[in-house]
């Protein structure tokens, strides 16, 4: 007879060995350099990781290990081989691709952000991806232009 805890645990493992893929958007995957680095820089570490599941009895041992592994190999695979290299910002001055962008709230605050590629968008880090509403708002616009977010009005005050 099979101890339940076996059961409970295999049945776990088996669960985590499907992992559903890491959802790609359907739009053009624009990266900046940096964002090309940082993609190759994944997908070496998921090369890295899949081949130590291979490696041995791990798979026998841990197979969420591998179907962690695999996914992220197929979804770094397929965003280096999409991606767009955009160098530079738009050569008007305006705000878009590449940019960085200061604005100033109607409270007085301050933010800058830098529009990016998906992979690489960070909002708490300072950067947002091109296809957010933030990006939107801020796209085409010049400094001393207004943009409008949630609701507020906000002029950008920098471009860089």
């Amino acid at each position: 007879m099979m101890s339940v805890a076996f059961t409970k645990e295999s049945d776990a493992e088996s669960v985590a060995a499907d992992l559903p893929d890491r959802p790609v958007p359907a739009h053009a995957n624009l990266v900046t350099a940096a964002g090309l680095a940082a993609i190759d820089a994944e997908l070496a570490a998921a090369r890295a990781a899949y081949a130590e599941a291979q490696a041995g009895d791990a798979i026998s041992a841990d197979r969420s290990a591998m179907a962690r592994a695999t996914r992220d190999l197929r979804y770094w695979s397929s965003r280096r081989a999409s991606a767009q290299l955009v160098e530079g910002r738009p050569a008007d001055g305006s705000a878009g691709f590449g940019s960085v962008i200061t604005f100033e709230r109607e409270d007085g605050r301050r933010q800058t952000y830098a529009i990016v590629g998906d992979d690489e968008a960070d909002p708490h880090g300072g950067s947002v991806s091109y296809v957010s509403p933030l990006a939107r708002a801020m796209t085409g616009k010049q400094v001393g232009e207004m943009a409008t977010l949630a609701g507020a009005d906000v002029e950008i005050v920098a471009i860089a």
